[in-house]
């Protein structure tokens, strides 16, 4: 599935049955759950990489980005909107970009 399906799908499960969709659920919960289920997601995702589970941590990749759309959708934030600062940021140096950030 393309993070495009996928950013569709859960544009959709938006307004299903919090009793027959987990997404549905999540986001009915509100955008805090949101971003702490995405939380634990991201760190289940951080002990397979140190463990050097491969297996474990393509699945735990996985959920970590649905999670992270899940969170996005929960306050409007779109996969094209993401996608847009990510190619602004192409054609510039990740370092140099790092750098601009103020502390």
């Amino acid at each position: 599935m393309s993070l495009e399906r996928l950013a569709a799908t859960i544009a959709a499960r938006r307004g299903a049955d919090p009793e027959t969709s987990w997404t549905a659920r999540l986001l009915a919960r509100g955008p805090e759950k949101c971003a702490e289920k995405f939380g634990e997601e991201a760190v289940e995702a951080i002990i397979e990489a140190v463990r050097g589970d491969r297996d474990r941590l393509v699945a735990e990749a996985a959920d970590a980005l649905f999670h992270l759309l899940v969170m996005c959708a929960a306050r409007d934030v779109t996969l094209a909107e993401i996608e847009a600062e990510l190619a602004r940021r192409e054609a510039r140096s990740g370092l140099a970009e790092k750098a601009q950030r103020r502390p």
